[in-house]
């Protein structure tokens, strides 16, 4: 079995940075390909970013592109996320997700891709 846990969270003001952390337990001889999504509250859970097993091709959100950057050292790593310039609108629960052996450079954005998730960590923006 697997597990993912999330850290990094917290409460921040607008401007601010934070990096979230995705690391993986049990299955380690795995390789993952990694998303984060996050749910803000009365909304559907979003795609934020991702990064294929190798770290070699990623994906962003419009929404947050050019403010956020995923990253990881190698295919069994933890996986980034650093979140710069944050804004209020970035508040949520952020879910790392993963998806095992895929080794595909494309980055699938549907939340039934993955295999694992992990618990969530919390965002708050504060204006």
């Amino acid at each position: 079995q697997v597990q993912l846990v999330e850290s990094g969270g917290g409460l921040v003001q607008a401007g601010d940075s934070l990096r979230l952390s995705c690391a993986a337990s049990g299955r380690t001889f795995s390789t993952y390909a990694v998303s984060w999504f996050r749910q803000a509250p009365g909304k559907g859970r979003e795609f934020v970013a991702g990064i294929n097993w190798s770290g070699g091709s990623t994906y962003y959100a419009d929404s947050v592109k050019g403010r956020f950057t995923i990253s990881r050292d190698n295919a069994k790593s933890p996986v980034y996320l650093q979140m710069n310039s944050l804004k209020p609108e970035d508040t949520a629960v952020y879910y790392c997700a993963g998806r095992l052996n895929y080794y595909s450079s494309s980055i699938d954005q549907a939340q039934t891709a993955y295999d694992y998730w992990g618990q969530g960590t919390q965002v708050t923006v504060s204006s």
